[in-house]
């Protein structure tokens, strides 16, 4: 382990901090309320709503591809709001990116469908997409690096989960808001102006989190890289001089979790529902019960990286979810309505919630403070690209000819095996100095 933590900061309140922790969780979790309110929309009603004049198997499909579409302005943003937020700092740039993605958020909720106007209704979703991708391209990792910055180091891994608890309340709140839908309203009433709502409420979240972020303080570890005006020469020569291992590892650190999310958390949903005919609200049901179980999953990990360090926990998990894939899909094909909960419910918390606490927490540790925004923002989008975005239409394309489930299992398999290559060449970081420019080694 390189660079602990030995660097005196700026001092911050536990009041500080809490409003830290706060912001962070809200952010978070408006993003992936954000997303999946989109994702299950993609997977449960956009197929007819946007694409109403193809199969249903093309429609889930282009679907999808809305879907995906996202993450490449996320790309774009994590590029933008990454080098501004290591310029100016974290703050400003987490105020902005999450106005964006709720305004674009609740403009989903009034579009027009495609019975209305045409062609032009999927051009105008895939525009918001990328206005709401533009803004989400940096809001995970600038929330991440703001937690992790502010948190006493031998804590830093159980208060920068609560990020992850932040992508676990958004997808509760967004899968609790579907689940209701597809229990009250009738498949008329959803199809006409029941899938409006999740997207307009979303504007109330984002309203509370707009006023959290105006009241936050930047991050300690920033101001004290401010602080060493000698240093600076140092710091932007170093720019120059980034050698990318760090980088590559993160983002195979990223993609286990990214992957397998996308197939668990967004491609199962409409599989089940179109492939398998069950009912809809079967596996958005699991996904809140997935979601609950996650509040307990999420710190739990972040704790055990705290105590046994990043590394071994990663192994763990990792290893676990390569083992589990096969079985989890015998039980949501096979096992009835309860071993499909029960598939969704252990595939979320071990391949998904529990990677995604650990990664939090691991990435920020791999980047020198010159450039840990930045970095972190390429390593995730990238990894969402690559993973989240290209993983369901692939799932969607590959079990169509098939016909089978068996490629599900293959790409969980696969994504995690990446995942497990990457935490055995990484550093441990537990305990770093988040202070020091250069990056972990």
């Amino acid at each position: 382990m390189s660079d602990i933590s030995t660097s005196k900061v700026p001092e911050r309140s536990t009041k500080d901090l809490t409003r830290a922790a706060v912001s962070g969780w809200l952010g978070t979790a408006m993003e992936f309320m954000d997303f999946q309110l989109y994702s299950l929309a993609a997977a449960i009603v956009f197929n007819q709503i946007f694409f109403p004049d193809v199969s249903p198997a093309i429609g889930l499909i282009a679907a999808m591809a809305t879907y995906g579409v996202g993450y490449v302005a996320r790309l774009a943003g994590a590029v933008y709001f990454g080098r501004m937020g290591d310029r100016i700092g974290r703050k400003r740039v987490l105020f902005i990116t999450i106005a964006m993605m709720g305004a674009s958020t609740t403009l989903i909720g009034v579009l027009p469908t495609y019975a209305t106007i045409g062609i032009l209704a999927p051009i105008l979703l895939v525009v918001l997409r990328l206005v709401q991708g533009f803004g989400a391209g940096a809001e995970i990792a600038g929330a991440t690096v703001m937690l992790a910055e502010y948190a006493p180091p031998r804590r830093r891994g159980v208060i920068s989960s609560l990020v992850s608890l932040g992508t676990n309340s958004g997808t509760l709140a967004a899968s609790g808001l579907w689940a209701i839908l597809l229990a009250v309203l009738t498949e008329e009433q959803l199809l006409s102006w029941g899938w409006r709502l999740p997207f307009l409420l979303s504007f109330l979240l984002m309203i509370f989190a707009v006023w959290m972020r105006r009241n936050l303080k930047e991050s300690p570890v920033f101001e004290e890289r401010e602080a060493r005006v000698e240093e600076r020469p140092v710091l932007e020569a170093g720019l120059k001089e980034r050698k990318g291992r760090s980088f590559l590892l993160a983002l195979g650190l990223r993609l286990g979790q990214a992957g397998n999310s996308g197939l668990v958390q967004t491609f199962l949903v409409g599989y089940i529902a179109t492939d398998m005919a069950v009912n809809r609200s079967v596996p958005t049901t699991a996904i809140v019960w997935g979601s609950l179980l996650g509040f307990a999953t999420v710190p739990l990990v972040g704790m055990l990286g705290d105590r046994v360090g990043r590394r071994p926990v990663y192994i763990g998990l990792t290893v676990a979810t390569m083992i589990f894939a096969v079985p989890m899909m015998l039980l949501i094909t096979g096992g009835g309505t309860l071993g499909l909960m029960a598939g969704m419910i252990l595939g979320l918390n071990v391949g998904v919630l529990g990677l995604f606490s650990l990664e939090s927490v691991t990435m920020a540790e791999l980047f020198g403070a010159r450039n840990r925004f930045t970095q972190l923002a390429l390593a995730k989008e990238i990894g969402g690209i690559l993973a989240t975005a290209i993983g369901p239409v692939t799932a969607a394309a590959l079990t169509a000819w098939t016909g089978h489930w068996w490629p599900i299992a293959a790409m969980l398999i696969a994504y995690s095996a990446i995942t497990l290559v990457a935490a055995l060449l990484s550093p441990e970081t537990r305990g770093r100095d988040l202070v020091a420019l250069e990056d972990a080694r």
